[in-house]
């Protein structure tokens, strides 16, 4: 806790975005940090509320157990070192999180039933940027090795962290990405303007003076044949992401203009970061673009297409509005449906909902030019379950030149790796297996398990560090019949 009373003497105070007409005219990071002193006056609101939702695991709080009272109490008393420490013991990345987590911790927050939670999410984050900053951030070398061989398959947030705490107790680790460099959809998923890539780059550094290995540009099951790893090494960790998106299936689904979510970003992420020209850039200058799904990815196409100076750009969900504000009564310390607003959302796009797209329209040489949409209801039918309704004299058409599918992940791609090693999968198509008791994270073939997306589908970067840390945990003691390895 921080401050006994000090939940009652200081008002919240969060981070600010610099103007959007600043900002909208470039991919760089745009939050405006506190200063160390009112970091220490936030982090003196942490009250002593008995029970600490905010740090309580699977089912509300944070997913990888953050110590957060007491790194909480320790900014407040300027015990910046300390309070590094204490993050990094539950978390690989806080700077990572720090930017990118929704931040289920705050709606968890004992205050919050008040609508003034902690600033949890930005004293995260300065804690780790104040550790790199005064060079505390070193690499932990294992002094013994253990010789034993470990495989981690995607560098995303669960290969990250698998591999850097097995690297910690003396296994010598090789990370195989697909991509150019390392990261995942950290990397290219993620635009530049939420989430600095030397942000990565860093982290990767440590690693690598840890002794992990980083091979890019290598895809198990196409480059290097999947069996092949269970003959060199002694464990494999699969932390694939779950990269099948959910498509629309409507008239028109081929023509010019139509892409997937994440086809349209990696095209501007890469560019961003110098690995291609622009004439490998989607961009939306001067273009209307729609982007079809509310999450976190339709938010990031949102922003990238203001980035890129569109003509407009226009958000449909099928979902109904959410309320503005929840029932805490019947919700806390649970993660809320609610209205929210995104910085991109911020920067100028007209959302709309309860609205499905029934045709993607072509202007007669194969290139998009409008979707055709209705508006529906969700009503229960006499067994209670939810149907989709649509609203009769409700069709109309919305301009469109680029529109990008954003409606989330079906489960990890099947062929190459998955289909080659014939792992079972479970019932929506994600690599099968447990988190609990001697069969964690393992999957139905010896030696080899699974992490994250790939394991549990589309999720948070906070759940996938949290798994990854789990699954080496794991492997370790399949590896040594022990582990001094935090669960």
């Amino acid at each position: 806790m921080g401050k006994t009373t000090g939940f009652k003497e200081y008002d919240r105070n969060d981070r600010a975005y610099k103007p959007v007409g600043e900002r909208v005219v470039h991919f760089k990071e745009f939050v405006i940090p506190l200063d160390e002193q009112e970091l220490q006056t936030q982090g003196a609101r942490c009250m002593d509320c008995g029970i600490p939702f905010c740090h309580d695991g699977p089912n509300g709080g944070c997913p990888v157990n953050n110590l957060i009272p007491d790194w909480n109490d320790m900014v407040y008393h300027g015990e910046w070192k300390d309070a590094l420490e204490s993050l990094h013991s539950t978390n690989n990345f806080p700077e990572v999180t720090g930017r990118i987590c929704p931040a289920p911790c705050q709606e968890s927050c004992t205050l919050n039933i008040n609508d003034n939670s902690v600033t949890i999410k930005t004293i995260e984050q300065a804690i780790i940027d104040k550790g790199y900053e005064n060079d505390w951030v070193k690499p932990e070398i294992c002094d013994k090795k253990t010789g034993k061989k470990v495989a981690i398959v995607g560098s995303g947030p669960a290969g990250m962290a698998a591999a850097q705490q097995l690297a910690r107790v003396g296994h010598d680790v090789t990370v195989f990405e697909k991509e150019v460099a390392v990261g995942g959809l950290m990397r290219f998923g993620i635009p530049d303007f939420k989430l600095d890539k030397s942000v990565i780059d860093r982290r990767m550094e440590q690693m690598e003076a840890e002794g992990v290995e980083f091979v890019t540009s290598t895809k198990i099951g196409v480059d290097i044949p999947a069996k092949q790893l269970l003959q060199d090494f002694d464990a494999i960790a699969l932390t694939g992401g779950s990269e099948k998106p959910r498509d629309l299936t409507i008239p028109g689904r081929g023509l010019k203009g139509v892409y997937y979510a994440m086809d349209y970003l990696k095209a501007n992420t890469k560019h961003v970061q110098g690995f291609h020209g622009e004439e490998n850039v989607i961009s939306a200058k001067g273009k209307h673009v729609v982007v079809i799904g509310g999450g976190d990815t339709g938010s990031d196409c949102i922003g990238t297409s203001t980035r890129n100076g569109a003509a407009s750009v226009t958000q449909i969900e099928i979902m109904p509005q959410p309320p503005e504000k929840e029932d805490k009564g019947l919700v806390w310390p649970d993660w809320p449906n609610k209205m929210r607003t995104s910085s991109s959302q911020e920067e100028g796009c007209e959302r709309l909902f309860s609205i499905a797209t029934k045709e993607f329209l072509d202007d007669d040489n194969g290139n998009l030019q409008a979707i055709s949409c209705v508006k529906v209801e969700w009503q229960k039918d006499d067994a209670g379950k939810w149907q989709l309704i649509e609203l009769e004299g409700s069709e109309f058409e919305l301009r469109a030149d680029i529109v990008t599918l954003a409606m989330g992940f079906v489960h990890p791609v099947h062929r190459g790796m998955l289909k080659e090693l014939e792992l079972e999968l479970d019932h929506v198509g994600n690599v099968k297996g447990s988190t609990e008791g001697s069969e964690a994270y393992t999957t139905s073939m010896e030696k080899v398990f699974s992490a994250g997306d790939m394991r549990r589908g589309q999720s948070l970067v906070v759940w996938a560090i949290r798994e990854g840390r789990q699954c080496a945990h794991a492997i370790d003691t399949f590896l040594m019949g022990y582990t001094s390895l935090p669960r």
